[in-house]
């Protein structure tokens, strides 16, 4: 009778401990999907700032397209000289304003 007690004694650590791993485990695996979720909506962020810039950069292609399509006409031509080159027609005086 003795040898049929430690056998159930040892079945009922064996039992413990198996409980014991497999909350472990649960508790582990949890722990993970916690993680993947914070990391999930990171990326969505992520994606939502990339969409906003692929916004941009398509309506600036856009409004470059548009230029493109009027062609090289005399007022697109000195409105490229004055921003970009800083080019003035001889004795105009240019202004800027420095209170900001």
């Amino acid at each position: 009778m003795a040898k049929a007690a430690k056998q159930k004694k040892q079945r009922v650590r064996s039992s413990f401990l198996t409980k014991l791993l497999v909350l472990l485990l649960v508790g582990g695996i949890g722990w993970q999907l916690f993680h993947l979720q914070e990391q999930v909506r990171a990326a969505e962020a992520e994606k939502d700032a990339l969409a906003a810039q692929v916004q941009a950069r398509q309506q600036e292609n856009d409004a470059l397209a548009a230029d493109i399509a009027q062609g090289n006409t005399q007022e697109k031509m000195e409105e490229m000289a004055r921003e970009e080159l800083g080019l003035v027609y001889p004795g105009e005086r240019v202004f800027y304003d420095t209170s900001n």
